[in-house]
């Protein structure tokens, strides 16, 4: 068992539970939203006639956008609090969600695409700020739970957008969910804890009494930080892998075509339902097990079940294969959020979850490439690569944090 980097001394403030229940909302509306773009989006594309590679362009402007507010995000939740910038982005995310689908062209629909990017970048790295000021505030884990909120928010978002899929028109299914979800989001946002804005909010800025700056302080706040956000990005770009191509790897490589339990479908059900659990219960195994074996176990869990998806002939190992991914995977990313709040506090959410993010853009269109040239068992050997990396990498990134923390 390895020595913890982050510990959660007893607290009983005030408050606190209230705020978990706000942020969990939150992140579960999250959740939602993207589910319902998601289901939604073959509608839009044939309502404007465009191709798949127009829609695809459009998509990217989505990770364009988060990728310009993210890195500034950690200073705004400095300056104002990250249950401020919560609450207010929290609700102008969900009513964003509208836009798109009054867009008249391809370059309008970018452009929604664009600021609901923004906002949700913006949104992301607050509410997980929030999340880690709950932590504190509670004196326990939270943030696994808080991004299991959000996969079940996925969930819920695509059971009811596959229900209502030509049941009732787009329009009105959408403004449904906007209505709904921003109001929840107005709700949470009287709960959520006014951290400490504008204190010092990068580690190492606050001393101790009668000690002096550490000249590698920072250095070592830079070293932890591109490490960090390194394991990210490797542990976002396999979990995008298994989120685009499970589906299309059953169909195309193991010949799933059929319908009910013949359905190419699930492989990306077993990842996905395997790490909403995982989630569920990782704060847990976080506080009895530690950080660094969560992640690099977890990362060694997820390069066995790829190995296990890349050696299969057969649907059902593979589609166990990608479950042991998605549990491996399920809590990498939550505790580097959790770890690089606590070590590098907002700011240090914000660069890690920018670098991270690029890792999951990245991903999808790597795959597809190295998949046109060497097909796609072959190119999912990429996620293999980067999940085995997480785990290797984990032991100087923790060892440098714990060095830090002393």
């Amino acid at each position: 068992m390895s020595q913890p980097v982050t510990a959660f001394p007893p607290s009983a403030a005030p408050g606190a539970e209230r705020a978990r229940l706000a942020v969990s909302a939150v992140f579960l509306i999250n959740g939602a939203l993207f589910a319902t773009w998601a289901v939604n989006i073959p509608g839009v594309r044939d309502g404007l006639g465009l191709s798949q590679g127009q829609i695809g362009a459009a998509l990217l402007a989505f990770g364009l956008g988060s990728l310009t507010t993210m890195p500034f995000t950690g200073g705004w939740t400095a300056r104002w609090g990250s249950g401020r910038v919560t609450a207010v982005t929290g609700v102008l995310t969900m009513l964003s969600l509208a836009l798109p689908f009054f867009m008249p062209s391809l370059l309008a629909l970018a452009l929604s695409l664009a600021l609901l990017g923004a906002l949700n970048g913006c949104l992301d790295v607050a509410m997980n700020a929030q999340g880690v000021s709950v932590e504190k505030r509670l004196g326990r884990p939270i943030i696994s739970r808080l991004h299991a909120y959000f996969s079940l928010g996925g969930v819920v978002g695509a059971l009811l957008g596959t229900a209502l899929l030509g049941r009732v028109p787009m329009l009105t299914h959408v403004l449904a969910v906007v209505a709904l979800t921003a109001l929840t989001a107005l709700v949470a946002a009287r709960h959520l804890l006014p951290d400490a804005a504008g204190r010092a909010d990068t580690a190492g800025e606050a001393q101790a009494p009668g000690t002096a700056p550490s000249a590698a302080a920072p250095s070592a706040l830079g070293t932890a930080t591109l490490l960090l956000g390194g394991l990210c990005a490797l542990g976002m770009f396999a979990e995008g892998a298994n989120y685009d191509w499970a589906a299309l790897y059953f169909r195309d490589v193991l010949g799933v075509t059929g319908t009910g339990w013949a359905n190419s479908g699930w492989g990306y059900a077993a990842f996905v339902t395997a790490m909403t659990l995982g989630r569920w219960f990782g704060d847990r195994l976080r506080a009895r097990l530690g950080e660094e074996l969560i992640v690099r176990g977890g990362s060694l869990l997820t390069a066995a079940g790829m190995a296990l998806v890349l050696l299969a002939r057969d649907p059902v190992p593979a589609a166990l294969g990608f479950a042991l991914a998605g549990l491996g995977l399920s809590n990498v990313v939550p505790v580097m959020y959790g770890v690089a709040g606590h070590a590098l506090a907002g700011r240090g959410i914000a660069r890690v979850a920018t670098i991270g993010y690029a890792g999951f853009l990245l991903g999808p269109p790597a795959i597809g490439f190295a998949a046109d040239h060497w097909g796609l068992r072959a190119a999912l050997l990429l996620a293999l690569l980067g999940a085995a990396l997480v785990a290797v990498l984990g032991a100087p990134t923790f060892g440098l944090l714990r060095r830090r923390s002393a």
